[in-house]
């Protein structure tokens, strides 16, 4: 039997939830000290008794007109993007019903829309709750994991919005204040997502279970639900937030610098506040459901798996909620991890930026080893068995720990490759920087092979975590370590959810007409951001991968596949259409961006030619309008690749029956990381040697200003 009784599990996990928002508040409380209303900017200044003030007076601190100009685009770019929320969030609602409605249909006619008990498929001699009442409990979680998604994306937005413009006000006190500001506002944004996903997904098993009593096959096929409905929420934001936001950039950046010559960002730039908005709507609000989705996922890959196991068999509630467990002890050991940032050592350089967020992955990786070592010997007994295709296999709970060790381990050594691949302060950055000088066509060949290439090492990481965890505890120990990749997920978002913050900060200095010094370390922190998000991809993408392969498992196991033969003609065809998947719904957004974009540059440009004064600064560009086309075209165009990926498994299925539908599923997993991981790099990698480039001219102008 496990050390940690199953009582002391059911405080344990709420507990470490309840902790991690209490933090995630006592951050944003911080984060509001920073004042937006001049007079209390002005009083918060004189009142620190070190030399401060004198620093506000000689960077304009006490200009009353900037601080007014911060707050009046820091509220235009949150009305923006709360009104795209909502609207997004009107279509989403109803695909999400009818959605809903399907689900409902297929689980609930499996045995005939039946009333009657029926017999259980892994637990001989028992009985098992109607599957018309699992079809109906599944659908619940489904909304219920859809909402939680949604409200995720929602809150990050609202924070990221609200920590912009103070960012940039306190960029005028030293970049380790900026840094401070904009990492606590990621880490509220990290530590309510990882606590309310965990929290809602415990109440939800509770609740279930007061129905399904001693059924716990049924009580935990029924929680998959939540699972998808995070997942299938996180896909919509995830397309809808990246057609808005490139479609933005490309407008705004095309027109402004390359036509206008004009800085980034430029208040006369009549789609800068849309390019803003796009930051938070597109990296913030999406990143912040997709991480959730694969986090809902592999909470309950492991659930279903261990349900099955000798955990549910024996209705050992401890052992059951290993997976609950890990996340809770994920969240305190990210609280440490994160003090570490803000509280324990301070960031006086630019070039500290970057060594500073590395070492929160590097620290909360290592704590996180301690902590899943003793939670393991806690929570799980000495020799358990672990369902594997129809037998039972013995495991120890020291495999189990290192089946989530090496998931963990993995993301870290994703996360490091990312940065290698993505970080100016690198090699391969600077080449592409550097193939600039023969034009465009280099830079775009140097992209694309650093992207390719980046793809080697993540690879091999996956695939030695899914071989050693496979050995260890099969489909369960593929779950699990993909948990493991996400067990600091807390962490991992507030690095993520750091760099649109950033990003946001310099566009409203540039706008609020501040100080080139300022611009600076902006500047250099959102180069660090770049490289954040592009690591925060990696382990949305690596765990993705894991979590897909438990779900295959899950899926072959329940459709009673023995053997997924790639010799056999329906498997062969379905791995070929599979593979395919990933570049007809990466042609389809892109397709998507270029529409949009090409509206944008014409709407950009018709306002240049035909305000008066707009370039001298005396006119007033129509913000509005380009944030309108952003929005109509992410709102229409998100809905066919959504559609593309939720219904292929329903019509595969129906028309050419599970073999095949098993082939599709593997096709795209195998097609799709390797997508992932080249474009998200390659895309980063561009954006960093843009900022190197920059950089450098910079340093060059100043050191020798010319005549």
């Amino acid at each position: 039997m496990a050390i940690l009784s199953a009582l002391a599990t059911e405080v344990l996990i709420p507990v470490a939830g309840v902790i991690g928002i209490a933090f995630a508040v006592v951050q944003w409380v911080l984060v509001s000290q920073v004042k937006l209303s001049p007079a209390a900017a002005a009083a918060g200044g004189s009142k620190n008794g070190y030399g401060d003030y004198l620093i506000e007076e000689e960077e304009g601190l006490n200009d009353h007109n900037v601080v007014v100009k911060c707050a009046e685009i820091q509220n235009a770019i949150s009305e923006g993007a709360t009104s795209f929320l909502f609207t997004e969030y009107q279509y989403v609602g109803i695909f999400m019903s009818i959605f809903a409605v399907v689900i409902f249909l297929f689980l609930g006619s499996v045995e005939g829309f039946s009333t009657k008990s029926q017999p259980c498929t892994y637990s001989e001699g028992k009985f098992c709750k109607p599957a018309l009442f699992t079809a109906l409990f599944s659908t619940a979680s489904f909304l219920l994991g859809a909402i939680t998604s949604l409200v995720s994306g929602f809150l990050g937005m609202k924070i990221a919005t609200y920590a912009n413009a103070r960012t940039t006000l306190e960029a005028r006190k030293g970049v380790g204040k900026a840094f401070i500001t904009a990492f606590r506002s990621g880490a509220v944004m990290g530590f309510l997502l990882a606590s309310s996903g965990l929290v809602v997904l415990y109440i939800t098993i509770n609740v279930f279970k007061l129905y399904y009593g001693d059924d716990w096959e049924g009580l935990f096929e029924s929680i998959t639900g939540y699972g998808l409905g995070g997942s299938s929420m996180a896909l919509f934001g995830r397309v809808g937030g990246g057609i808005y936001t490139k479609a933005a950039d490309v407008g705004a950046d095309l027109v402004g610098k390359v036509e206008r010559n004009i800085p980034e960002d430029d208040p006369r730039n009549p789609a800068v506040i849309a390019d803003n908005v796009g930051d938070n709507v597109g990296d913030i609000a999406g990143m912040g459901s997709d991480l959730f989705g694969s986090y809902a996922e592999s909470s309950c890959a492991a659930l279903v798996v261990a349900s099955i196991s000798s955990f549910g068999i024996n209705h050992d509630f401890t052992g059951m909620c290993y997976p609950l467990l890990v996340s809770s002890v994920g969240i305190i050991v990210c609280l440490i991890t994160t003090l570490f940032a803000t509280d324990f050592f301070e960031i006086k350089a630019v070039k500290e930026i970057e060594p500073a967020l590395k070492k929160q992955l590097i620290i909360s990786t290592a704590l996180m080893t301690v902590g899943i070592a003793i939670i393991s010997w806690l929570a799980l007994p000495a020799k358990f068995t672990i369902y594997n295709f129809g037998t039972q296999k013995e495991v120890s709970n020291w495999g189990l720990f290192f089946c989530v060790a090496i998931g963990l381990w993995a993301g870290l050594i994703i996360g490091f490759v990312t940065e290698y691949y993505t970080s100016n302060a690198y090699s391969p950055v600077q080449d592409v920087a550097d193939s600039c000088r023969t034009g465009a066509a280099t830079n775009v060949i140097f992209g694309l092979a650093l992207g390719y290439k980046s793809v080697i090492i993540p690879i091999f990481a996956i695939a030695v975590s899914i071989y050693v965890s496979f050995s260890i505890a099969a489909m369960y120990g593929i779950a699990v370590a993909a948990l493991g990749m996400l067990s600091t997920i807390a962490t991992g978002l507030a690095i993520d959810a750091y760099g649109p913050i950033s990003d946001n900060a310099g566009g409203i200095a540039e706008m609020a007409g501040m100080s080139h010094r300022i611009r600076e370390r902006t500047d250099a922190l959102d180069a660090a951001g770049n490289t954040t998000a592009a690591i925060g991809k990696g382990f949305a993408i690596g765990s993705a991968a894991l979590v897909s392969l438990a779900l295959f498992g899950a899926f072959v196991s329940r459709a009673g596949v023995q053997v997924v033969d790639v010799l056999s003609p329906k498997v062969f065809i379905g791995l070929i259409v599979g593979a395919m998947l990933p570049y007809w719904f990466s042609a389809m957004t892109m397709k998507s961006v270029g529409s949009a974009a090409l509206k944008m540059v014409e709407e950009v440009r018709r306002q240049f030619n035909t305000i008066p004064g707009l370039m001298e600064g005396t006119g007033k560009p129509d913000y509005a309008t380009c944030v309108k086309i952003s929005t109509d075209a992410s709102i229409k165009e998100m809905i066919p690749p959504g559609a593309l990926v939720m219904l292929t498994p329903l019509i595969v299925g129906t028309l050419f029956g599970v073999e095949t539908l098993s082939g599709v599923l593997a096709g795209a997993l195998v097609s799709g990381v390797q997508i992932a991981i080249s474009a998200s790099n390659t895309g980063g990698a561009w954006d960093n040697a843009k900022k190197y480039i920059e950089v450098s001219w910079c340093q060059r102008a100043r050191k020798d200003p010319g005549p």
